[in-house]
């Protein structure tokens, strides 16, 4: 798991079966079933730049919408409305992607 030391898999796991259905995304309840909700700024960034696959300093749409295959490699990918809803709350400055610093706001809400 790219989130070794960072995430616990058996958390990780509970996140991914809970969202195995399609549109059943809520990013809210992902990170806290995840374990990234509550994480210091430093984790976060470190959870960000596995997140980052191009390593643009962003996740753009693209990224997003393969954001579960980050944790599993076989996991679905985002419907169209759970990825323009993840962008929506994520993106502050309504520049159409997600920046560090955004994210780490979003992760600690």
């Amino acid at each position: 798991m790219a989130f070794s030391g960072l995430l616990n898999a058996d958390n990780v796991t509970a996140a991914l079966q809970s969202v195995s259905a399609a549109d059943s995304f809520n990013y809210k309840n992902f990170f806290a079933k995840a374990g990234i909700s509550g994480r210091s700024a430093d984790q976060l960034k470190q959870i960000f730049a596995v997140l980052d696959q191009d390593k643009s300093g962003f996740i753009e749409e693209d990224e997003l919408r393969l954001f579960l295959q980050n944790f599993c490699t076989g996991a679905r990918a985002l419907t169209d409305a759970e990825t323009k809803a993840f962008m929506q709350a994520g993106d502050s400055d309504g520049d159409g992607r997600i920046g560090v610093e955004e994210f780490t706001a979003l992760a600690s809400h």
